[in-house]
């Protein structure tokens, strides 16, 4: 499958030409922050691997602690972030949200709901091997309800592939019953179908279940749950739809109305510019009014912005 990311691989790539650019940026006096943001956000993240590796062996310096000397703020946690490989990444952001003061749920959903079920496996593979810890039991202690339910089942990784012709009705029924038909709402069902079919099938569910009801999946969940359960199940259904359409929607929330969602913002866009940023683009041109260029754009300021932007790749006006 092509990349629909915005962020290639450079063509004429040179590890040691682009470690010494890096140094004089950062070398002496002042800090030449466009090279910096120019260069890293035309290399794939394989790519600024490389140009780690060989900073240090050029310079004896670690490239990831040089940069953070040098910048501040929103841009240098943008920065790092382009640096950190895909996979350490997501962990890193896990523990954080788990580890942190209060548990940043935003962050558990976001991330559980969107990753493939191979990405999820890695993704708890990798965190035992960096904190000995398990990921499931760190979810488990911190969440609870059927919120901590619906997070273990997205954590088995266990979806089932395909669509299961004889089951699409059945799944919409039992939905239903579980919510709009019956007094109170039964999570349980909700959870379990939801965290259990593969997104083709869920689609034709949603389908059968807009024809049985009269609604959308997701209206139903905004009457029949709250919460971090409501927040979970609407990210579930969302991604089953269309997960560049989710990070769309995503990214808008994070930048509309007073104040800006900054971690979100760079979440998205540094684990989404070399995977489906186009598609995330074009659903964001087709859900709202502007463009994510042009969003983005009026959000943010100075070196952030530049380089965001170039993350953003076209405005699509």
């Amino acid at each position: 499958m092509a990349s629909r990311g915005t962020v290639k691989a450079s063509a004429n790539f040179n590890a040691s030409a682009d470690a010494e650019v890096l140094h004089k940026a950062m070398k002496g006096l002042g800090t030449d922050e466009d090279a910096i943001l120019q260069l890293l956000t035309a290399r794939s993240n394989a790519q600024r691997q490389e140009i780690k590796a060989t900073y240090k062996t050029l310079f004896g310096k670690d490239l990831v602690d040089d940069l953070k000397g040098e910048l501040g703020g929103k841009f240098e946690t943008l920065i790092v972030g382009l640096m950190t490989p895909p996979l350490t990444y997501d962990v890193t952001c896990l523990r954080n949200a788990i580890k942190g003061a209060g548990t940043d749920e935003k962050v558990l959903v976001e991330i559980l709901s969107s990753r493939t079920a191979q990405q999820v496996k890695d993704i708890v593979a990798a965190y035992r091997q960096e904190y000995d810890d398990d990921l499931e039991e760190d979810v488990c202690g911190d969440t609870s309800g059927h919120f901590k339910r619906l997070l273990v089942i997205l954590l088995q990784a266990n979806r089932q592939t395909g669509i299961q012709e004889g089951n699409i009705e059945s799944d919409a029924q039992a939905l239903f019953k579980a919510g709009e038909e019956k007094y109170g709402t039964d999570e349980q069902s909700f959870v379990t179908i939801l965290g259990n079919r593969s997104a083709q099938h869920l689609r034709k569910v949603f389908d059968a279940y807009m024809k049985m009801s009269g609604y959308e999946m997701e209206e139903s969940i905004q009457r029949e749950t709250s919460g971090s359960l409501k927040d979970l199940l609407l990210a579930v259904v969302k991604c089953a739809r269309s997960v560049p359409a989710y990070f769309a929607e995503t990214l808008y929330y994070a930048m509309k109305g007073a104040g800006t969602d900054d971690n979100t913002l760079i979440r998205v866009m540094v684990t989404r510019s070399e995977v489906d940023m186009l598609d995330i683009r074009a659903e964001f041109r087709k859900m709202f009014a502007c463009s994510l260029h042009s969003m983005i754009k009026g959000d943010t300021s100075g070196d952030y912005r530049k380089a965001l932007l170039l993350l953003c790749g076209g405005d699509d006006a």
